[in-house]
């Protein structure tokens, strides 16, 4: 029998896909690859480029094409059968990839090249190729004693398995609640798109009325427009509990004993390589000098927004009061009052803006503004092999019609789906012989779906959520550098590697760019222009609220990291407590366990980095300044962007390349100018 994950030839056959596939598949890439890596240390040397780098980058490129769609069908449809196989893979891989990083004849090989007059012929993004394996070699331990390096990859193994584990667990726990209802009058409020998709899952479960989910875009809705406050407080309790030890699912999938074991893990990980904790190792391949550094970066925005986030609370407050007699206002009403306070100060509500914004529309919007931009032009297939019904697949060509990259979107929620949005590489960048390999990226969303007949229809919010991520895409897919380890967004210090991504949320409020897309999905009509005008007047309500949220996430993140000590225990809610009362304006009830579902950290790669995204916003919002100067469609500042940031990677230093795009180092003006807090 063949295995559709073994024919990397070509783009994954997913209809194919089984999940008996999945474990002989990996087995075999890791047997062929650990075979080429003895034959490769077997010989001696000197050795340049092609003999040495080449060959490693092929293997891993192989080893990424059988992986990515498997870990991608994990995320997208997961299965008891999925899951189970794709955890059966997590030690081989874990341990292949730690002796990898351990292997000294490999890391000779790599100083040795990098000293030798092979290495001073190297290109540029070689040698910076050479400079990250060297530092990564270092950062897995390769010049510990064998007991510590043994150590060192049982560490691994166990939070790869930990990392997947907390991700099964939330996705479970949503998955698990919902709430049903027949009686109209318990969902008043609720916008019509909401109560659509609400009623669609109730049918598709077999029961009368409405269905309320934990699906992102539902818990907004009810949280943001439900008249019923039991209503609110129930979906608020249910989400803000999930995978804990409280709340409606109380000790199912309790990710606290999984936080706990991480975070030992991860210090007695840093502590074998040499670091007083897990940041000061997180922070070793970023821009980053010092967790000092960071934490003083954090506090100085705080100073600046919590004053202001205080006097838009103590405005919410009152409001609150004044409107409904509210004498306090809880976690679950915050959401709902804010809308209800920008409908009154702006006439505004996120749902008037929905019907400008029908899903297909914007995408081809989406596409019309970086053609713009960058010069490039995209075009659907519709004969390429998907997952589900719901996806689409585009490619990119540049000016002279030279294919650049091809990707997948996958737009709606859905059951058996993890939340979020994300931009994941299917295959990148790298020079095979005389032919450039085409990146691929999997653009994925959890966007309200159509119902029915009518069209889907998206906010605006999650308008921003698209560009987002098209960022990270172009990011991927738009690089020119041939050496796959510093191509797209590999090697790109992490606290740099969301500029691209918040940088291309700003064309979202540009009426230019808006009159691109943003039609009335039954006229045709363009955004009316007092619609406009109130929707950029109220651009930064509660910014400064939200700000400090951030800021919350950030510094906890980091003091979590830092502050951790296995032999005390850890002190996960003590120290969020401790920074909410430095920064946080809402203080959630007790039974509130943000911790347990905060995936970033504790699943994905964002551990003692999430203040890349505060960071990335002071680079995006400077750079989006230069295009505000020269005109935001100006083809010499998109090219001077693309050919600066986009398709340079990883390459060189992050802010080397900000500073050949921008003229000089970033400024965090335009940020505070773009928040409302400075004039």
């Amino acid at each position: 029998m063949t295995n559709p994950l073994l024919e990397t030839d070509g783009l994954p056959r997913f209809s194919e896909i089984r999940p008996d596939h999945i474990k002989p598949a990996v087995d075999q890439v890791i047997a062929d690859n650990r075979a080429a890596i003895a034959e490769l240390t077997e010989h001696a040397g000197p050795h340049d480029w092609d003999s040495l780098v080449a060959p490693l980058e092929r293997l891993e490129d192989r080893l990424e094409k059988v992986w990515s769609p498997v870990s991608h069908l994990n995320a997208v449809m997961n299965s008891e059968a999925l899951r189970e196989a794709y955890n059966a893979c997590l030690p081989a891989l874990s341990a292949y990839q730690t002796e990898m990083g351990q292997n000294t004849a490999l890391y000779q090989a790599f100083r040795t090249l990098r000293d030798s007059d092979a290495g001073a012929r190297m290109t540029a993004d070689q040698r910076q190729t050479v400079d990250n394996a060297l530092r990564d070699f270092e950062l897995s331990g390769v010049a510990l004693e064998d007991t510590a390096k043994s150590r060192y990859a049982e560490i691994s193994a166990r939070l790869a398995e930990l990392s997947s584990r907390f991700q099964e667990n939330l996705l479970d726990a949503s998955d698990a609640w919902t709430w049903d209802t027949d009686a109209a009058e318990d969902l008043d409020g609720i916008p019509a798109s909401a109560l659509g998709v609400m009623k669609q899952k109730a049918e598709q479960a077999g029961v009368e009325g409405w269905r309320v989910s934990l699906d992102m875009p539902i818990v907004q809705a009810v949280l943001a427009h439900a008249s019923n406050r039991d209503l609110r407080y129930r979906v608020y309790e249910a989400f803000t509990t999930r995978a804990s030890d409280t709340g409606p699912r109380a000790g199912q999938w309790d990710n606290h004993p999984v936080m706990a074991e991480i975070l030992d893990l991860r210090q007695e990980q840093a502590g074998l390589l040499g670091f007083s904790d897990y940041a000061e190792l997180s922070l070793a391949p970023k821009m980053a000098d010092s967790a000092d550094q960071v934490v003083e970066f954090l506090e100085d925005l705080a100073r600046r927004a919590h004053p202001v986030a205080e006097q838009e609370y103590a405005t919410l407050v009152a409001f609150a009061r004044e409107r409904d007699g509210l004498e306090t206002l809880q976690a679950w009403d915050v959401g709902y009052y804010s809308e209800r306070l920008r409908e009154a100060r702006f006439e505004l509500s996120p749902e008037d803006l929905r019907p400008w914004f029908q899903a297909d529309r914007v995408m081809a919007g989406l596409f019309a503004v970086v053609e713009r931009l960058f010069g490039i032009r995209i075009a659907e297939r519709d004969d390429v092999d998907t997952w589900h019904d719901d996806v689409r697949f585009y490619e990119i060509f540049d000016a002279d019609g030279i294919l650049r990259g091809q990707f997948y979107t996958d737009l709606y929620a859905r059951s058996h789906k993890r939340g979020g949005a994300w931009m994941a590489p299917a295959r990148g960048r790298m020079r095979h012989g005389g032919e450039a390999q085409t990146p691929v990226a999997f653009l994925t969303c959890n966007f309200t779906p159509p119902v029915g007949d009518q069209p889907a229809l998206i906010t605006h919010g999650e308008v921003e959520t698209l560009f987002h991520e098209f960022g990270h895409g172009l990011h991927h897919m738009l690089t020119r550098v041939d050496a796959a380890s510093v191509a797209g967004i590999n090697g790109v210090a992490w606290d740099a590697v969301e500029l691209p991504s918040q940088f291309l949320e700003n064309w979202c409020w540009e009426r230019e760019a808006l009159d691109l897309f943003a039609r009335h999905h039954e006229t045709g009509e363009p955004i009316p222009e007092a619609l406009f005008e109130r929707m950029t007047a109220a651009r930064n309500f509660q910014a400064a609220m939200q700000m400090v949220r951030q800021l919350e996430f950030s510094l906890f993140d980091l003091r979590l990291h830092v502050e951790h000590d296995r032999h005390r225990g850890e002190r996960v809610f003590e120290l969020l407590g401790e920074v909410r009362d430095q920064v946080a304006v809402v203080r959630p009830p007790a039974f509130n366990r943000f911790p347990n579902s905060f995936a970033h950290i504790f699943a994905g790669g964002y551990a003692a980095g999430y203040y890349s995204y505060k960071w990335a916003e002071v680079l995006s919002a400077d750079a989006f300044a230069r295009f505000t100067e020269e005109g935001i469609f100006n083809p010499v500042t998109g090219r001077s962007f693309l050919e600066s940031i986009l398709e340079r990677g990883g390459s060189e230093d992050a802010a080397t390349l900000f500073s050949d795009f921008r003229g000089r180092e970033p400024s965090i003006e335009p940020l505070l100018k773009a928040s409302g807090l400075a004039a």
